[in-house]
């Protein structure tokens, strides 16, 4: 049985994705310097244990850099527009005079323990969640997660599929210009050199961009089939219908003061209808499948790692708030619970069967 599990094979997209938002919505629900980092480590180590050859495979670097430099920007508006948020100061800049219109906002100043702090842990956690993105494109096939969508939203899903694909054909176009420069022996510094690479690079990610829309309009996507006018009304009114009864349910587990049946009652039956419309929709879309891919027990545990995360980490948001959101004044700690989930989100690299390599062909 263990030697069929370990077989490599490339694991569902869909349950690649379902592991990396769910470590986002945990990373959005704390501040926590600690945690965030442990979860961009644990992100980290499964993309290197379990990503193939694939050129998007090779993107992950690129978020990492975008983390980090989101990071940076955050803590510099901080300290540029924190007008002296805090006690603690840690040194001063001369203060710009703003006009009235502006009022409240303070340019430069004295920079504060806390301003600092809190643009770090505010970046770390946006960050965590661009890494966490860019775990899920690096991991998922996007041409496989194309057929896992739902006929209703195969048109979205086609543009969808395609955007996320950019960061990944701009990083496989930079390393094929850079391998043709050194082959030509033209590989001089890179300050000197990224002008001679940009253009070529967008040049390259065009063209890839222009030859995958003509073969995807050439294999019939994002068409749609005929409907009678009957069934297009059908649908429009189940999806509205669907959409009004979610709205007013929410806004009624919102608000306390709202009749009770106007709460969970109206979002189940919101839920319905428009889950029914969806299928309405979906029948318009005709389309064949050769080998769907199917969900197996490492696809139903990876998915499971990342949904556990996120509700270990909203229960410790409510429960233990002190945790999830440190003082800026105190030293972020991670209690047991916390650590024992964030341990979740790394469980997928040993779980995961490895990822097929060009030798070997995926089951």
């Amino acid at each position: 049985m263990s030697a069929t599990v370990r077989l490599p094979r490339e694991l569902h997209p869909v349950a690649w994705w379902i592991w990396a938002v769910g470590i986002a919505a945990a990373a959005s629900f704390t501040t926590n310097p600690f945690a965030l980092l442990l979860m961009v480590a644990a992100v980290a180590w499964v993309v290197a244990a379990r990503r193939g050859d694939h050129p998007w495979a090779r993107s992950f670097r690129i978020y990492l850099w975008f983390g980090l430099a989101v990071v940076a920007l955050r803590v510099v508006f901080r300290v540029l527009l924190s007008g002296g948020m805090g006690t603690v100061v840690w040194f001063e800049l001369p203060a710009v005079p703003l006009p009235d219109w502006v009022a409240g906002v303070t340019l430069l100043g004295p920079v504060t323990r806390e301003s600092v702090l809190a643009g770090l842990y505010e970046g770390m956690r946006l960050a965590t969640i661009i890494i966490c993105v860019g775990a899920a494109n690096s991991l998922a096939n996007p041409k496989r997660l194309l057929k896992s969508v739902p006929p209703a939203l195969y048109e979205v899903g086609t543009a969808i599929v395609v955007a996320v694909t950019v960061v990944p054909q701009l990083a496989d176009s930079v390393r094929r210009v850079r391998r043709a420069r050194s082959l030509r022996g033209s590989d001089r510094g890179r300050v000197r050199g990224l002008r001679r690479i940009v253009v070529p690079v967008l040049e390259d990610a065009l063209s890839r961009s222009l030859r995958l829309a003509a073969g995807m309009d050439t294999r019939g996507y994002g068409r749609a089939g005929q409907a009678s006018p009957a069934q297009r009304r059908l649908t429009g009114t189940l999806m509205l219908g669907g959409l009004v009864g979610l709205c007013v349910g929410v806004y009624a587990v919102l608000d306390q003061t709202a009749p009770r049946y106007l709460a969970m009652p109206m979002v189940v039956l919101g839920s319905v209808v428009a889950l029914a419309g969806f299928v309405s929709a979906g029948r318009r879309v005709r389309r064949t499948r050769y080998r769907p891919d199917r969900w197996r027990p490492a696809e139903l545990a990876v998915a499971a790692c990342g949904v556990a995360l996120a509700t270990a980490m909203v229960w410790l948001a409510r429960n233990e708030p002190m945790v999830a959101y440190p003082d800026l004044l105190g030293t972020p700690v991670v209690s047991a619970l916390m650590l024992a989930a964030i341990l979740l989100a790394a469980v997928p690299g040993v779980l995961a069967p490895p990822a097929p390599t060009g030798a070997v062909k995926p089951a």
